[in-house]
């Protein structure tokens, strides 16, 4: 997406002179060999090649060479939806069609051998490649094996590195590689990473992109006082050392930041909807201009290389959807070339040649010099003063949970479709696929898609690709179950859970309860359903009856609050066990309903606690009070409570809007959405809750089940009133009396953590403009506060080991921050009544299903040392939940012969073979290497050889190693 700006304004897209977007068919994806799978264990790849580079152009060693880049930047959704801009289709809207730019380009790609040019997003090069004659595809072939069509990045998708989950990122970026892999071999593997919109970027990304074997890395958005700085110092490319974990050079990745962004220099831009003047060379017209081009290109080339340490500089010709016309980028870029080499005889010491971010990268590496290193990231991002690009860290809560949902279910799907062979694709519930949702998911990586910077058409379409590939999983997982237990049921899929909404178990007297744990550990997890009033029984899958209750809800609406039926699940590791549920008839009622309670200063404390942890709350306001672990002795104040921005809508300092992409608050203190909650109480042997009524779009149930040992607060935040004309972006905060001194720590995508400190940025002197917003960064499953206490600490905060951690894990991603001391804040939900003015052109207004938002945050209290083993298994288990599938009771024999399996789930074939490759499985992890760059922190460790023993596979922290594994499936008898 994404307009850039200035600081003297605002430039939206198309204004190219400033400097600084289906589920596809299943027939587009290979189908999968019968034998063999992809088995992914989180266990990295090494790195030195030059194979890929022999067909780069040559360069003149004694001056300076201008790398020019053809490219189109294609959204795989933003302004429209990604049929309407393959097709071109609401032109209206946005000038632009995929499909046009394809066939444009490899036209006049054929008409001059010198021409070079990159494509990036392969959901739309697919659906073009499938579409071609065979003629058609073999000239593409010849073009990529001459190295003078190549593909940069290579994902299905430029995802964003704010909202994405690591897992994600690496299923979007494995389908577009394996795509390349399997239409062009080893000429189609992208040698560059290529992140030329995203908002910021994470460490994690680097790091992930490191061991998947890419080269180097060039994006085109960082903060301006950052890109200042790095300008001055010569800083702006570098060796970005990605991970604190694991060893250099295993996630040290060559970064470059692009000089214009992604767009070209000013008053060069070609294309049809661009506004320049063509090179004209006619000294006879009226209209020559070509000398006076000349001389500026020679002006802005040396003027941008004043600010790069090689003789070499990168100029991007091209910016969104360009090239429908390639004709006219080519023949002006064809004039310019020529015209600006002749001056060479002159005297000039300027060289421009068609090239592409690899060949550009191959140059730089062979300039063999010593480059600086990078520890940290580039969050938050800011195009101007009072303009922070931490909005989207929030923005479409409902679309961001979707997917997190979405990317579970996926996970279960592809176990089950591994693990269970072809009798998951075709079996007795028809054709199963995860192909679908595999790619539904890829497209919702997209920077304009999981980000919530789409236009409200587009991200209802996004969601309906998730809906859409979630049918053929369930068809998948109805097979694969059906083979395992030996039974055929009708099972059902309760897509409405989260909102107490499940036709079956609210009408059947009698129903099954299968529970699938897709993680490598034993979970025991509690139930919820949606059922009648009355008594059930459950047992377990060796018919022993197990505890379970039915909570019913303070409200008067039974349809929109019906009773909730609870037991405890145990489930194996990657496995499942199979409950059933029975009402029991004519028992008058025993379910529990919640207790009101008064607001009275006298009463006492209220508290709801386990063997684990106990939580008191004011009797006055209802609010959250303290915090006690009671296994480690700690007690810590707590109070939690809702808030709410009034988001800016420009003021005298600054016309910057809070939107879609911008969070502006108009004054730094939040407002209370309440200073008291209207509170009710319920205690059985299974839950302990607190549901909390804050206002009539606002409210939260504090949870604790047996044996937990964090604080679970279900929020539900919406419809947000906008009736009083005021933007509203609203908060939960945590508020403690800890010292933290600024500190604060946040997850990269779900992996490694990373230390923020308020109003403070690593790498250079920070002038804070935006108090609030500047402080905000993305939080993917946690943010946590720590303190070293004094000694001796007092004893109301006293840890064994003198330490204390209070860490939020959220179930989506999340802006975050810590403003002051002690304090944690995570933005839950925004409605806004302006747009940014970064080319959205629509306010963020959440109509519709998204306009009500329910979700959860995990609050645990632990010491400093043992914090960590507690938060990385919540939050591995919060995005591999459970998988719940419904059946009615009393299915028909399938299979007899075939035994059900609930454990060893692998013993359904014999692995033959086993070769491990690099992260996306694209290379061979023997034969991968990768350009080795020399830094200024001396010379890396000496990697050793690279040998596999499939007996003991050792994993080192933060570790990822894929395997590909060929597969015996073993017969079934009967």
């Amino acid at each position: 997406m994404g307009a850039y700006a200035r600081a003297s304004g605002v430039c939206a897209r198309g204004c190219l002179d400033a400097a600084g977007p289906w589920t596809m068919s299943r027939a587009l994806r290979p189908p999968l060999p019968p034998l063999c799978f992809f088995l992914l264990l989180l266990l990295a790849a090494p790195g030195a090649r030059a194979g890929g580079y022999e067909t780069c152009p040559t360069v003149q060693p004694n001056m300076l060479n201008v790398h020019l880049v053809p490219h189109t930047h294609d959204d795989v959704g933003w302004l429209k939806t990604v049929d309407q801009y393959f097709y071109g289709i609401k032109n209206d809207i946005q000038h632009a069609g995929v499909q046009y730019i394809l066939d444009s380009v490899i036209s006049a790609l054929l008409a001059d051998p010198t021409r070079r040019f990159i494509y990036v997003e392969i959901a739309f090069f697919s659906r073009w490649w499938h579409q071609q004659t065979n003629a058609t595809q073999e000239v593409v072939r010849d073009l990529v094996r001459q190295g003078r069509l190549e593909f940069a990045n290579g994902g299905w998708v430029m995802n964003d590195e704010a909202a994405t989950h690591y897992g994600a990122i690496v299923d979007q970026m494995t389908l577009g590689l394996h795509f390349l892999e399997d239409t062009f071999g080893n000429d189609g593997r992208p040698r560059v990473a290529w992140h030329i919109d995203p908002f910021g970027h994470s460490r994690e990304q680097a790091s992930l992109f490191a061991q998947m074997g890419f080269d180097g890395f060039f994006f085109g958005r960082l903060d301006y006082q950052d890109k200042w700085v790095r300008m001055q110092k010569l800083e702006m490319e570098q060796v970005w050392r990605a991970s604190a974990s694991l060893k250099p050079p295993t996630a040290d990745l060559f970064t470059g930041v692009l000089p214009n962004g992604y767009n070209p220099p000013r008053n060069l831009c070609w294309d049809v909807l661009c506004d320049d003047q063509p090179v004209v060379e006619d000294p006879h017209s009226p209209e020559y201009n070509a000398k006076e081009l000349v001389d500026y290109f020679l002006n802005v080339a040396t003027a941008q290389g004043r600010y790069y340490r090689t003789n070499h500089i990168v100029m991007t010709m091209g910016s969104d959807f360009q090239y429908e016309n390639a004709n006219m980028w080519f023949k002006n870029l064809d004039k310019l070339i020529r015209l600006v080499n002749a001056q060479q005889a002159k005297g000039s010491g300027v060289h421009v040649l068609y090239s592409t971010p690899a060949c550009y990268l191959w140059e730089l590496n062979k300039a063999n010099l010593t480059w600086s290193v990078k520890h940290d990231d580039f969050f938050p991002y800011a195009d101007g003063p009072h303009q922070f690009w931490t909005g989207y860290f929030s923005s479409r809560p409902a679309l961001k949970r979707y997917e997190r949902l979405s990317y579970n279910f996926l996970q279960v799907c592809n176990q089950l479709e591994a693990l269970v062979g072809l009798a998951a694709n075709v079996g007795p519930y028809g054709s199963g696929d995860s192909a679908p949702l595999n790619e539904a998911m890829a497209v919702l990586q997209h920077h304009d898609a999981i980000s919530g910077t789409s236009r409200q058409h587009v991200a209802n379409d996004y969601a309906r690709q998730l809906a859409a590939g979630w049918g053929p999983c369930e068809v998948l997982l109805s097979n694969a179950l059906a083979r395992l237990r030996g039974f055929k049921d009708h099972f059902i899929f309760c897509r409405q859970l989260n909102i107490s909404i499940c036709p079956l178990t609210q009408t059947a007297a009698r129903f099954q309860v299968i529970v699938y744990n897709p993680l490598g550990r034993k979970v025991n997890w509690m139930v919820r359903l949606p059922v009648s009033e009355g008594v059930f029984v459950v047992k377990d899958p060796n018919g022993r009856t197990v505890p379970s209750d039915v909570v019913i809800f303070p409200s008067s609406d039974s349809q929109a609050h019906p009773p909730e039926l609870l037991f405890s699940a145990s489930l194996p590791a990657l496995g499942f066990s199979t409950y059933s549920v029975a009402q029991v008839p004519r028992w008058k009622p025993q379910a529990h309903a919640p207790q009101p309670i008064p607001r009275r200063s006298w009463s006492p404390a209220l508290t709801i606690e386990n063997e684990h942890i106990r939580a008191t709350f004011d009797p006055d306001t209802g609010l959250l009070m303290e915090i006690m672990n009671m296994n480690q002795q700690l007690l810590l104040p707590v109070r939690q409570t809702f808030f709410w921005y009034n988001a800016s809508i420009g003021d005298n300092e600054s016309d910057q809007a809070s939107g879609a992409y911008i969070f502006r608050p108009n004054q730094q203190k939040p407002l209370p959405v309440s200073r008291w909650a209207q509170i009710h109480l319920v205690k059985t042997p299974l839950v302990q809750e607190v549901h909390q009524n804050f206002s009539a779009w606002c409210s939260q149930v504090v949870r604790l089940y047996p044996g937990q040992r964090h604080l679970e607060l279900e929020w539900s935040v919406g419809p947000i009133p906008v009736g009083d004309t005021w933007g509203k972006e609203v908060i939960s905060r945590f508020d403690t009396p800890l010292e933290t001194k600024g500190r604060f720590y946040t997850d990269s995508n779900g992996r490694e953590i990373l230390e923020r400190r308020q109003d403070y940025r690593p790498t250079w002197k920070l002038n804070q403009t935006e108090p609030v917003a500047g402080n905000y960064y993305p939080v993917n499953t946690r943010i946590y506060i720590t303190v070293a206490l004094p000694h001796p600490a007092p004893p109301h905060l006293d840890g064994k080991d003198g330490n204390m951690q209070l860490t939020v894990l959220t179930d989506r991603s999340q802006g975050g921050s810590s403003l002051r001391d002690g304090s944690l804040e995570l933005m839950v939900h925004r409605r806004l009544l302006k747009d940014d003015g970064r080319g959205v052109s629509e306010p963020l207004m959440e109509n519709g299903s998204g306009a009500w938002v329910r979700g959860r945050h995990l609050v645990l209290l632990d010491t400093a040392q043992a914090a960590a083993a507690g938060h990385r298994l919540l939050a591995e288990q919060e995005v591999l939940a459970p998988q719940v599938v419904l059946a009615p009771d009393g299915g028909a024999a399938y299979n007899l012969g075939a035994p059900p399996r609930t454990q060893d789930l692998f013993s359904t074939f014999t692995i033959t073979r086993l070769q491990e490759t690099t992260l996306v499985a694209n290379q061979l992890r023997e034969a991968a290497s990768r350009l080795k760059w020399t830094t200024n922190t001396g010379p890396t460790p000496h990697q050793t050889p690279y040998q596999l023993d499939p007996a003991n596979i050792t994993l080192e922290p933060m570790e990822i190693r894929t395997f590909l594994a060929s597969v015996q499936w073993k017969e079934v008898d009967g």
